[in-house]
């Protein structure tokens, strides 16, 4: 199950409501010819590291820069070099792209912000400040981290048609025989990465190299600290940033928190309950109408979810698409429209049309999950998440922890439990990837940053409250807790949340002790 990007969340919404131009940035116009700013090198500057800290961006249209279906008209965009090994500067390079959207007045400085995913492209987020005193004081900088979206290079491992069978495979048969075939797809899959992607590219995707671009990205802006506002896994990247440079950071904002020390084993399964309470909390509103289609008795709702989905297994739903609506699409649109209850509409009317025997709308949302665009291309948005996991985090190689994992999963997500459990589970991707991961779970350590406010939702179905409780103790830093359902909430129109965290990044203005809202 993936960490959820901000950026998904807001192409979710804008498609829903079909106010894709409110949705966009603002920012010069796209036919503007490219201008070269040579604002850096400022701050830090590592040894043998001088010509990529030093480098000129080369500000232009974003045209062809979108990977994502996100509308980046408003903004410029670029791309700058850094190192694909940061210990071997002189070698092979990749290329990130970045995005803005300028101050409209007294500039303090550049403002970073990352979407989550990981995988997710950056370039749409520069979007979210719009409106807010933030735009007005700061550059809003959206990026692919390296490897996703116009990055380069980019991690890709399977084609259109291989990602669209790769989704009607159900892998749902915890059999020897079915665990068996399970595995062997996913070591192809890996086979395929390495063989598309490049075992040099796979070896330095992970957040730790991410971190030493945003540094990088910190310098040419002209920046001798930074502004980091990140969302879900972004929250890693700001973390592990604090940890790397904890003198480097003026402001950072980490909202929807991942929390370093968690056995990712332990993470999946805390999802998976976050998931049933965002269910649960989905068919409370529901039942309230004559016409849900989960009736009109909350207790019985997991199993009349269950009675709609399960005959998917065996015959996908029609839909206008010839691919129809396949058991794993409906329980991936089902998963996104539960990262925010402004999608619950959309949620209702998806299962009164499976009810109804079609399944549009649901592979709609999938389909947005997925990366997929309406000409059946994808962004490389999975294939990056996988890599990044994997380069991230050891893989889990005791099947007794696996097994015992989906038990667990079953127990805390009914609404999600197949009824195909038998304590047994497949070796994941991770377990055959080509390159070693390259972290271990920790709790973090930045002596001498300055206070961070870790922003956490007490029902996010992705990141659970507690997440970000013990991610704002290992900083040293302030909690503000937002009473919601849903999945991160810095700009999304909730005042109390908003104006505190403008008021920090403006004025350096620390949240008081023990905010809630």
């Amino acid at each position: 199950m993936r960490m959820f990007s901000r950026s998904v969340v807001i192409a979710a919404l804008c498609a829903v409501v079909a106010l894709v131009a409110s949705c966009a940035g603002g920012g010069a116009d796209d036919d503007q010819s490219a201008t070269a700013t040579q604002a850096g090198p400022a701050g830090v500057v590592p040894e043998g590291l001088e010509e990529f800290y030093s480098q000129a961006v080369n500000w232009g249209s974003c045209e062809g820069f979108s990977t994502d279906g996100s509308d980046l008209s408003g903004f410029d965009c670029a791309r700058i070099t850094v190192p694909l090994d940061y210990a071997d500067p002189d070698g092979a390079t990749a290329e990130i792209a970045l995005s803005i959207a300028t101050a409209t007045g007294d500039k303090i400085g550049s403002l970073l912000v990352n979407p989550g995913g990981p995988g997710a492209s950056g370039l749409g987020t520069a979007v979210v400040t719009e409106g807010t005193p933030v735009a007005e004081r700061f550059d809003t900088i959206g990026f692919d981290p390296r490897g996703i979206g116009a990055s380069t290079p980019s991690v890709r491992c399977l084609d259109a048609d291989e990602t669209d069978a790769r989704r009607q495979d159900l892998d749902i048969d915890m059999s020897p025989a079915g665990i068996a075939q399970s595995e062997a797809e996913n070591r192809e899959y890996a086979r395929k990465c390495a063989e598309r992607s490049g075992a040099e590219l796979l070896a330095h995707v992970g957040t730790y190299e991410v971190v030493r671009d945003m540094d990088v990205i910190r310098s040419v802006l002209g920046d001798e600290k930074l502004n980091y506002l990140g969302y879900s896994y972004g929250t890693r990247l700001g973390s592990t940033y604090a940890e790397t440079f904890p003198e480097r950071v003026r402001a950072m904002v980490l909202d929807g928190a991942l929390d370093p020390q968690q056995d990712p084993v332990e993470e999946v399964i805390l999802q998976a309950a976050g998931f049933q309470k965002a269910f649960d909390a989905f068919v409370a509103d529901c039942v309230t109408s004559a016409d849900c289609p989960l009736g009109t008795d909350p207790a019985a709702a997991d199993e009349r979810f269950r009675s709609l989905v399960a005959p998917l297994v065996d015959k996908p739903a029609e839909t206008t698409d010839p691919r129809g609506l396949s058991y794993a699409d409906a329980i991936t649109g089902v998963q996104q429209a539960l990262y925010s209850p402004r999608l619950w509409g959309l949620l209702r009317g998806g299962l009164s049309s499976l009810v109804d025997g079609t399944g549009d709308a649901l592979l709609h949302l999938a389909d947005m999950y997925e990366g997929r665009a309406e000409d059946g291309t994808y962004s490389n948005l999975n294939d990056a998440f996988n890599a990044i996991r994997c380069a991230d985090d050891p893989p889990e190689m005791d099947r007794g922890v696996l097994g015992e994992a989906d038990t667990r999963f079953r127990q805390v997500a009914p609404f999600l439990d197949d009824g195909r459990g038998t304590g047994s589970a497949p070796l994941d991707i991770c377990a055959f990837w080509p390159t070693p991961s390259t972290n271990q779970p920790h709790a973090i350590d930045a002596p001498g940053v300055p206070p961070i406010v870790v922003v956490s939702t007490t029902e996010d179905p992705a990141t659970p409250y507690q997440a970000g409780v013990d991610l704002a103790a290992q900083l040293g830093g302030v909690l503000v807790t937002y009473r919601g359902t849903q999945h991160t909430v810095v700009f999304d129109g909730e005042e109390c949340v908003d104006d505190v965290v403008a008021d920090y990044f403006v004025d350096l203005a620390v949240p008081r002790t023990g905010l809630a809202c």
